[in-house]
């Protein structure tokens, strides 16, 4: 038997307050709503190609939320504009707007402090 994995179905994001991240995720972010599993304190939402889950790890057994340490990148079409209109919402960034050679970054926390960025390549990925 070989195992042959096929690609990654969802990311977790763990959360203390799973109404407030439905509102981060949700509303301030503008991430499509996709499913809430059953009575559980968890909620996928679409980001592209990638589906989010906001959870409550103590819900399932895994302890207490704590916050990922590494970020997960989020594609826009311009960094700039889109960490301005987080801005306006309140948003903080950790790291401003930065160049790193290939790509346009900018890096704020959600309200349970899980890294997110916004990214936006404008050259072509390594080959």
């Amino acid at each position: 038997m070989s195992l042959k994995i096929t690609g990654v179905d969802f990311v977790c994001v763990p959360t203390s307050d799973h109404d407030r991240a439905v509102a981060f995720y949700g509303g301030t972010l503008g991430l499509e709503q996709r499913q809430r599993w059953g009575d559980m304190p968890a909620t996928e939402f679409q980001a592209g190609n990638l589906t989010l889950v906001a959870f409550d790890p103590s819900a399932f057994g895994q302890g207490a939320a704590t916050a990922n340490s590494a970020p997960i990148a989020l594609q826009v079409d311009d960094v700039a504009v889109a960490q301005a209109a987080l801005k306006e919402q309140g948003v903080e960034f950790v790291m401003e707007r930065f160049d790193s050679g290939v790509c346009w970054q900018a890096v704020f926390l959600d309200p349970d402090g899980n890294p997110l960025i916004l990214h936006q390549r404008y050259a072509p990925p390594a080959a």
